[in-house]
């Protein structure tokens, strides 16, 4: 079948091409991350407007021509083989417009769509979230009408996270910390008369600290070690248990804060993924102790450590459940030492937005429960932070609490209370895994290594297999980008080792396990019925954890934990 333009077609075509010809900017412009860019590509916009060519598909009466499907293919050919410029309002003219005709009131049409068509106003349009991206199916955040109001519901972004892109994306925007200003500036407003200046004044002075870092950074171009370390400090953690206490002291509460001169948490060298070194902390602690004395709360930036030669370091993210745990550990033998942990949510038996029913609170954990739990993906508490309390022996309760409601709480201890809870505690899931086959002579090589590094929630070693009488080890890596970075090093200690990408892990977390039936030959099951094909199954004898390897794809993860969860409730003892 061949397919051609009719007449009027092609006169259209040749009236599209025609225009482009005479109106186009004589010289490419400049990249819209620039302001003068910006400003060329806006001044393009009403170019196109001037010829009734910004909204083709529009309606005349907004200011389109009412162009049709096959006419609009036409003018976006003749766009596109002219190279004409990218479209600074392309949220407008694709997205928000057409949505505000659909559903807009003619009030709002005749108020935004004109304007829209002209250049005047500059539409963007957000609708993301972490894990999302542009993917809106993968969005969940909610608002529920109710009363007259709308009740959010959504995942959160830090202030460490805004200084973070920021860092990120130096090398194309300028430096500024504004957005931060203005979140210090709302939180001002919980300070009264009495301390307001002095908050303000504290709020200046570290954020003055921060941008600096930030300039430093571009003007080397990268951001990274010390800078950066100051640049989250200064911004974030510290800045804000400086402004918690103001904020303490306006509701007549005794309270101080940790400046940076006296921290105690004292680190290693590594300064982007530092490691709490006990002994030279402990040396540290003199200034803390007589602040909790003389105080009724005391409050300490969570995430920043500082060598011993005053360097300021970071943890990696989820650092400040790490905070809590190193002080615990530091105090537990003077005082009646207890972590609590606010969290969104207290610990539940799978990720709720990926399970609805049957959805269990755990009243109960191990510590060895809840670094499994923490390693293969639910965000509960890091997983260092527990296994730096096991190292230093001490059986210290951690609490993790629903902030939204207190009632709900989950108990973490070296052996839980509950002895015959549920023996299959928690589904859970990790996308972005890799599984680096080696040889075992190898392998054991490259182990050390990476213990030496202290990345101990990054890689389990997973059953050993023989081939042509040659042991292999499989590694499971938990963070696929964290093996794509150091492929080369990796790699160094056996250059035929194999390296799987696209692995997703689906972990069974439970102490008594081992006391069920065919437990894993269920799980298997439950994962094949949903249609999945498993790579791997990892189920060791006595087992506090049952690992299932899939391919990660689409929602591969999320179908294999419902899936599992799905036959909880028919998980028995023996």
């Amino acid at each position: 079948m061949q397919i051609k333009f009719t007449e009027a077609q092609e006169k259209f075509r040749n009236e599209v091409r025609l225009w482009l010809q005479d109106s186009l900017p004589k010289k490419p412009l400049q990249s819209l991350d620039t302001q003068e860019g910006f400003e060329l590509h806006r001044e393009w916009e009403r170019t196109l407007d001037s010829g009734n060519w910004s909204m083709v598909t529009w309606p005349k009466e907004y200011g389109g021509r009412g162009l049709n499907l096959i006419e609009w293919l036409i003018f976006e050919e003749e766009y596109y083989r002219a190279d004409a410029p990218t479209r600074v309002n392309q949220n407008g003219v694709f997205l928000l417009g057409p949505t505000l005709m659909e559903f807009g009131t003619d009030q709002q049409k005749n108020k935004f769509l004109k304007a829209m068509a002209s250049g005047d106003h500059i539409w963007a349009q957000g609708w993301s979230e972490p894990g999302a991206g542009s993917d809106m199916a993968a969005i969940r955040s909610t608002a529920v009408h109710e009363d007259g109001f709308f009740t959010i519901n959504g995942q959160k972004t830090s202030l460490t996270d805004v200084i973070l892109s920021l860092g990120k994306n130096l090398a194309n925007s300028d430096v500024s910390i504004d957005a931060v200003t203005e979140t210090y500036s709302k939180i001002l407003e919980m300070v009264n008369d009495d301390y307001k200046e002095e908050c303000r004044k504290k709020i200046n002075d570290m954020l003055m600290l921060a941008s600096k870092s930030l300039k430093e950074a571009k003007a080397l171009g990268r951001f990274e070690d010390e800078i950066r370390a100051k640049a989250l400090a200064y911004s974030g953690e510290v800045l804000m248990s400086h402004v918690l206490n103001y904020v303490f002291k306006s509701n007549g509460i005794k309270s101080e804060p940790v400046s940076l001169d006296d921290w105690p948490i004292i680190t290693d060298n590594n300064i982007e993924s530092t490691n709490f070194v006990f002994t030279q902390s402990n040396e540290h602690i003199e200034k803390l102790e007589e602040l909790i004395q003389q105080n009724d709360v005391v409050s300490i930036g969570g995430f920043i450590g500082k060598t011993e030669d005053g360097t300021i370091t970071t943890y990696e993210r989820g650092g400040s459940d790490r905070t809590a745990a190193d002080i615990g550990i530091l105090f537990h033998k003077k005082y009646d030492t207890i972590i609590d942990l606010e969290k969104d949510s207290s610990v539940v038996s799978a990720d709720p937005k990926i399970v609805h029913d049957e959805l269990e609170q755990i009243s109960d954990l191990s510590y060895n429960e809840a670094r499994l739990a923490g390693m293969f993906g639910m965000k509960i508490i890091d997983p260092i932070a527990i296994k730096e309390i096991v190292e230093n022996g001490i059986d210290m309760p951690v609490i993790v609490t629903d902030m939204n409601k207190s009632e709900q709480i989950t108990r973490i201890q070296r052996k839980p209370r509950e002895k015959n809870g549920h023996p299959l505690k928690i589904v859970t899931g990790k996308k972005n895994c890799a599984i680096l086959r080696i040889e075992s002579s190898s392998a054991k090589n490259l182990l050390e290594s990476l213990e030496q590094e202290k990345r101990y929630s990054e890689f389990v070693v997973l059953s050993p297999f023989i081939k042509d009488g040659i042991e292999f080890t499989r590694i499971l890596f938990l963070d696929g980008d964290y093996v794509t970075r150091n492929e080369k090093y990796i790699l160094s200690f056996d250059p035929l080792a194999n390296i799987s990408y696209q692995r997703g892990v689906i972990t069974l977390i439970g102490d008594e396990m081992w006391r069920v039936q065919q437990i894993a030959s269920k799980a298997s099951s439950k994962v094949g019925d949903a249609g999945l094909n498993i790579l791997n199954l990892d189920a060791q004898e006595e087992t506090s954890r049952i690992i299932i390897v899939i391919e990660d794809s689409d929602d591969n993860v999320a179908k294999g934990i419902a899936a599992i969860h799905s036959e909880r409730s028919k998980i028995k003892f023996i």
